[in-house]
C-alpha cells in the first residue's frame, strides 16, 4: 500500500524558514515525479514545486528563489525560506510516474497534508 506522509509544518514568523518532508512507503520514489501543492482556506489547491525522476525541477512563480525542492531516496524535501503570510496553507505532496504533471489531476497518490502558518 502506497503511503505518503508529510511533516515539518508549523507556525513561523514572516521571513522565517521551514523544511517540509514527504516520506514514502510501499513504493520506491526513484522512478516517480514528486510534486508539492498547497491549499489555502477558500482557495483551490495549487502547484508549488515539482521534481521529476531525472532530477529536473520546477517552481511556481510565487515561490521561485525562496523554495527549493530536493530528494533523497524515498524522501522529498521542500526548503522554504523568506516565508510570507501568503504562503500560509496546507501543503501536500503527491506522486506520478516519471515526469511532473501539468495539473493536480495527473497525480496518483497524495499525502494527508501538513499545515504551514506564517504569522507574526
Amino acid at each position: 500500500q502506497v503511503q505518503l506522509v508529510e511533516s515539518g509544518g508549523g507556525l513561523v514568523q514572516p521571513g522565517g524558514s521551514l523544511r517540509l518532508s514527504c516520506a514514502a512507503s510501499g513504493i520506491r520514489l526513484n522512478a516517480y515525479a514528486i510534486g508539492w501543492f498547497r491549499q489555502a482556506p477558500g482557495k483551490e489547491r495549487e502547484g508549488v514545486s515539482c521534481i521529476s525522476n531525472d532530477g529536473s525541477t520546477s517552481y511556481a512563480d510565487s515561490v521561485k528563489g525562496r523554495f527549493t525542492i530536493s530528494r533523497d531516496k524515498d524522501t522529498v524535501y521542500l526548503q522554504m525560506n523568506s516565508l510570507k503570510p501568503e504562503d500560509t496553507a496546507v501543503y501536500y505532496c503527491a506522486i506520478r510516474w516519471r515526469w511532473c504533471g501539468s495539473s493536480r489531476s495527473e497525480y496518483d497518490y497524495w499525502g494527508q497534508g501538513t499545515q504551514v502558518t506564517v504569522s507574526s
